[in-house]
């Protein structure tokens, strides 16, 4: 889906990765080969694939938000993240964790 952007917004995206096969490991990322070798490892193991451990977490309740103030700054628009992604800011973040067993900030 193709979303407006002006230039900065643009600039943002392009630094970004683009869905969770995109994800670098580390700063040397090997020419791109690295998040190929690490699937094809955990594969190789029997471990679920990144995608399908979020859609597991999702499933059985856990509750991903994305950071509204982050996504406006960066002009990551709602309709880029993956289903299931609420909006929140700091509020809802610190009301979420009040109450539950365990969070994460990243």
């Amino acid at each position: 889906m193709e979303v407006k952007k002006n230039f900065i917004e643009k600039m943002f995206g392009m630094m970004m990765p683009r869905g969770t096969r995109k994800l670098k490991l580390s700063q040397m990322n090997l020419f791109g080969a690295e998040p190929k070798m690490i699937r094809a490892i955990m594969k190789q193991k029997g471990n679920s694939s990144v995608e399908e451990l979020i859609q597991s977490a999702i499933d059985h309740g856990v509750k991903i938000v994305a950071c509204q103030m982050s996504m406006d700054i960066m002009g990551i628009k709602q309709e880029e993240l993956i289903d299931g992604v609420e909006l929140g800011g700091v509020a809802t973040f610190l009301g979420s964790a009040e109450v539950s067993d365990m969070s994460l900030f990243i």
